[in-house]
């Protein structure tokens, strides 16, 4: 894909930005990133395997550092993933009509940032006890609707952790980026099955790769988990509009 300079340059920015925001909360940006090469006119079968490769980078950076600086729960993460990768299979398997469930998932989506940001912004560490039946549940609902309108489970996970109270802002992010990497890993292996992955995918990693970072960092031991709660209700109001256009 060939831009002009000046082009690529506010391309780049804005790529970047993308990156930085998104990977300081745990999430991988893929929609993000979608948006933005639609936007700049990127062919479809480019955007697709670039978006999920851009993914898998920029929340595995974002899991490094959030893990390096202990905010990672090993039994907060198995039982979402243990039950959301089965269901996101099966998931998309089923027809359904795919603007009623991103309605639906808008207006969720829209409800959890308002809960956010009601919350105090004190930092909410374990506030209430982890039911870990709850979880494998909600792992499943997640997986069984990430996987019927093809979207990052991520985005719902974070906020939920959140209001559940099973931990902060750095604990979700943790979660998150590592749910993230794993589903979007699975997405890249499908996509193969049917497609091939040309080398112009790979030409965007290392200005994303440099935002992630970043972000990564800024999320995981600079900003506190009151910025990072109004930093997560922007990429969620982000998702809403994304959603709800055609």
């Amino acid at each position: 894909m060939h831009l002009e300079t000046e082009i690529f340059i506010f391309f780049s920015i804005a790529l970047i930005g993308i990156a930085f925001l998104y990977s300081s909360v745990g999430h991988g940006g893929a929609s993000g990133y979608i948006a933005l090469m639609a936007a700049f006119s990127f062919p479809l079968a480019y955007i697709r395997p670039t978006a999920l490769l851009l993914n898998i980078f920029i929340s595995g950076i974002s899991f490094w550092y959030f893990k390096k600086y202990n905010h990672f729960k090993w039994d907060l993460f198995f039982p979402f993933s243990l039950t959301s990768v089965p269901a996101a299979f099966l998931g998309g398997y089923i027809t359904i009509d795919p603007k009623l469930y991103k309605i639906i998932l808008a207006i969720f989506l829209g409800i959890a940032v308002f809960r956010i940001l009601l919350n105090s912004t004190k930092e909410i560490d374990n506030q209430r006890p982890f039911n870990t039946y709850i979880a494998l549940l909600m792992g499943f609902v997640i997986g069984l609707f990430s996987g019927m309108i093809g979207i990052g489970g991520g985005i719902i996970l974070s906020p939920l952790i959140v209001i559940m109270g099973w931990g902060n802002m750095k604990t979700a992010a943790a979660v998150s980026a590592l749910f993230i990497f794993f589903n979007s890993i699975a997405g890249i292996i499908g996509y193969t099955l049917n497609h091939t992955i040309t080398a112009g995918s790979f030409n965007l990693l290392p200005i994303a790769f440099f935002g992630g970072i970043l972000g990564a960092i800024y999320g995981s031991h600079k900003l506190s988990g009151a910025v990072l709660k109004y930093i997560l209700s922007v990429v969620l109001v982000i998702a809403c509009i994304k959603l709800t256009l055609p």
